[in-house]
């Protein structure tokens, strides 16, 4: 009974994690771009490290990092963190960031 409990609160987030970043379409990275350029390039450039005038690592660096996920990124982009602006983001627009972060990984 607790085996079938934690599948079923586990599958959900596994499911999650997956079909975001199955679903994701070429469009979405665009739009999302579009946005890290009038918002999220305030504090986080697109490469290389972080500018004098920016606090926040760059979008690439986020991109390389081991524990980035479609999952990881909603996650955090949908919770407020202190250093960060508090956005209120719509879904489709967190999905089009998502989306945009992820295409910038290298193979890993």
């Amino acid at each position: 009974m607790a085996r079938s409990m934690t599948l079923s609160l586990i599958f959900p987030l596994i499911a999650f994690g997956g079909s975001a970043s199955a679903q994701a379409q070429p469009e979405d990275a665009v739009a999302g771009q579009q946005l890290e350029a009038t918002e999220c390039s305030k504090c986080h450039a697109l490469e290389g490290p972080a500018h004098a005038s920016q606090t926040a690592p760059s979008l690439a660096a986020i991109a390389q990092m081991r524990s980035t996920t479609s999952m990881s990124l909603h996650a955090f982009l949908l919770t407020s963190h202190p250093r960060m602006p508090n956005f209120r983001l719509t879904s489709q627009e967190v999905d089009n960031v998502v989306a945009y972060i992820l295409s910038l990984q290298r193979r890993r």
